[in-house]
């Protein structure tokens, strides 16, 4: 009997595997989900960016930035399937289709299209049942987290900054993951906006007015410098600087809309509030 497309024979047991075989990761939420599901020998190219997990960045051949990548490259390692995200990489997803090859642009931008990515990548490469119960491991993480953060006495205001200039406020997985650890987002209508362009501030007057008691900084690939935040003017008299609670998360760990902001970057929000609810 024939075996449909993309069905092979594992020489070992000769189970079926299902789906794409050679996988090119335009950013790290794939990466970091494939390898969590034992399917890292399907990637053959990653985003430069890729951090984790730490061994794919030495593993695995890095084609892509995030509004740039290497088309020739691509096309030399024959994909048969390329994972992005967002509007950001439609002129890559264009190019790479022209070619005739198989691309899937993700565009969620919550919690639970976090869980439902991993749910539907897993799916697609023929591993749904651990990608299932993977989601269901993070879920369990955050629940961890919400029980905890529910005993807090009272929850701080947070403002957390994407960029800084412009001024760009937290996009909406941040702001529920800012809940769960205990906090509120003084920018929640903002974060309800999936462009980044639509989150831009033309100053800083409205932290200012709402006066937020944390600081999160996630500069999307440079460092969070607290001393220019706490530099600007006005800003003195913001809770959050005259108390010193200014923090970087790194961008890895929180502007990846995948398993590092539902694990760590949660995780690394939640020990700040949960300091600055005992200070």
């Amino acid at each position: 009997m024939l075996l449909p497309h993309r069905w092979r024979l594992d020489a070992g047991n000769a189970l079926p595997v299902i789906g794409p075989r050679r996988i090119v990761c335009l950013t790290e939420e794939p990466t970091e989900v494939l390898y969590a599901l034992g399917a890292q020998a399907r990637i053959v190219g990653i985003s430069g960016f890729t951090v984790r997990p730490p061994q794919a960045r030495s593993e695995k051949p890095k084609v892509s930035a995030f509004t740039s990548a290497k088309i020739h490259e691509i096309l030399e390692l024959k994909p048969d399937f390329v994972i992005g995200f967002s509007d950001i990489q439609a002129d890559i997803a264009a190019a790479l289709i022209k070619q005739g090859v198989e691309v899937w642009i993700s565009n969620h931008r919550s919690v639970d299209g976090i869980l439902d990515y991993i749910c539907r990548l897993g799916a697609l490469v023929g591993e749904a049942a651990k990608a299932a119960d993977y989601a269901a491991s993070l879920r369990q993480r955050m629940d961890a987290i919400a029980e905890q953060s529910a005993q807090l006495t009272m929850r701080p205001k947070v403002y957390f900054e994407e960029w800084d200039e412009p001024l760009i406020s937290g996009i909406q997985w941040v702001a529920e993951l800012i809940r769960i650890a205990g906090g509120d987002d003084i920018f929640p209508e903002l974060a309800a906006e999936s462009l980044a362009k639509q989150r831009i501030m033309a100053d800083g007057s409205a932290v200012i007015a709402r006066n937020p008691d944390i600081i999160f900084g996630s500069w999307c690939g440079k460092k969070f410098r607290p001393e220019k935040v706490i530099a600007r003017p006005g800003w003195q008299d913001i809770a959050a600087v005259r108390r010193n609670q200014l923090f970087e998360i790194k961008s890895p760990l929180i502007l990846q809309p995948g398993p590092a902001a539902l694990s760590d970057g949660l995780q690394a929000m939640a020990a700040h509030i949960q300091a600055w609810s005992k200070s």
